[in-house]
């Protein structure tokens, strides 16, 4: 059995943590080449002193500096870089032959394109990538020869339904009708309305189910990150829209289905940790030991599924409209939001305002065809630009 050369982009994250835990249970068959963060460099730190990679990469030169004096203290021989470029290099140059893509937002863009076209097996967190150059990165994954594995809970669960022989052009013979996402409401599903405006950035990080960071736990609340998931569904499985539905289900114990003509519905099932889809994806087309208790059905009081009210979550209104004005939109729609959560979390923006600032930059912004990864950055800087504007012109009315 060869050991895997494993690269994890945010390795300082919940998905990177998470993955360092998978791998330390099984050394012999995985060995961590590449790390990166952004600014949590002395966790970083900690994790080149356990797994010793080749590579380490931070955000800037003063993290830099601070990593590589620490890890010449600890006689650790890591070659530490810094920057967005070195992303690219912790993919490249490390002779990792597996990416777990796991930075949030648009940053981790480019370094997850960079694995797609050198032909590595990516194991893909980052929905963002698809988000916003789906066309571009399934195209380079074609072209790279690697595997591209979804790490999102959701997208792995419909992998794990779908025939193994399913592909990009989906064979009608194989009768998939619908994949339905699931999602578990996030902390205001029963809310009253009227209580929303004055929502904390605290109750909104404390999601019922999931630990995860601040920002996916504010896009869980507002279901913008259903949202998102169902742009990368597109992409990554091949159906049209109005074939991919969204399930609420409070209990996270069914992460997502796949409905059949012949009337079968194939769920996967399990405890909400996110070390089951990343022990899937590393070790595919094998199962290993993830380190996440069984799930007694037993012990399961009901699972319950209702449809989204799209009065409570318009965010996912807004990405389905979106996603099916295609383009540059889906970009524009995730940089939106990237800003507008970070206001919300930093500055004072009330939580209402949230998908008014998405839909504000949506409208004012129109879609073009996303032909290049130049053109995508460009329309990204812009959404971001106009965000800003209208996030200062709400904070001084309040």
């Amino acid at each position: 059995m060869s050991v895997k050369q494993v690269a994890i982009l945010g390795s300082t994250g919940s998905i990177g943590v998470n993955t360092l835990d998978v791998i330390r249970s099984h050394p012999d068959r995985f060995k961590v080449v590449a790390l990166t963060a952004a600014k949590q460099v002395d966790l970083l730190a900690e994790q080149c002193a356990e797994f010793k990679p080749a590579i380490a990469v931070v955000a800037d030169a003063d993290g830099a500096a601070r990593l590589s004096k620490v890890l010449l203290e600890k006689r650790i021989n890591t070659q530490v870089l810094y920057g967005p470029q070195a992303l690219v290099s912790a993919v490249t140059e490390s002779n990792c032959d597996t990416v777990m893509a796991a930075i949030v937002g648009a940053a981790g863009l480019v370094p997850a394109l960079a694995a797609a076209k050198a032909g590595k097996r990516v194991l893909l967190a980052n929905k963002e990538a698809l988000v916003m150059s789906g066309d571009l990165f399934m195209q380079a994954m074609k072209m790279g020869g690697g595997e591209l594995l979804p790490i999102d809970s959701e997208h792995n669960a419909i992998f794990q339904c779908l025939p193994s022989q399913f592909s990009k052009a989906p064979n009608p013979g194989l009768g998939v009708e619908e994949l339905w996402l699931t999602a578990s409401g996030g902390p205001f599903r029963k809310t009253p309305l009227d209580q929303l405006a004055g929502i904390t950035p605290e109750q909104a990080c404390a999601h019922p189910n999931w630990v995860m960071g601040r920002k996916i736990s504010v896009d869980s609340a507002t279901m913008m990150n259903k949202g998102l998931e169902v742009i990368e569904a597109f992409w990554l499985f091949g159906l049209p829209l109005e074939k991919i539905k969204v399930l609420i289900h409070p209990q996270s114990v069914v992460h997502s289905m796949v409905r059949y003509r012949d009337g079968s519905v194939l769920a996967q099932l399990g405890q909400p940790d996110m070390r089951t889809p990343i022990a899937y994806g590393l070790a595919w087309p094998e199962r290993i030991e993830a380190g996440v208790a069984p799930l007694s059905l037993t012990q399961l009081a009901n699972l319950s599924f209702t449809d989204p009210e799209l009065e409570r979550f318009p965010c996912l209104s807004l990405a389905f409209a979106a996603a099916k004005t295609g383009g540059t939109a889906p970009a524009v729609l995730n940089a939106a939001n990237e800003i507008a959560v970070a206001a919300f979390l930093d500055d004072g923006l009330p939580y209402l305002q949230i998908p008014r600032v998405v839909e504000s930059v949506l409208n004012a912004i129109s879609s073009v065809n996303a032909d290049s990864l130049e053109l995508i950055l460009d329309v990204d800087a812009r959404a971001r630009q106009a965000a800003q504007d209208v996030v200062k012109e709400i904070l001084c009315r309040h």
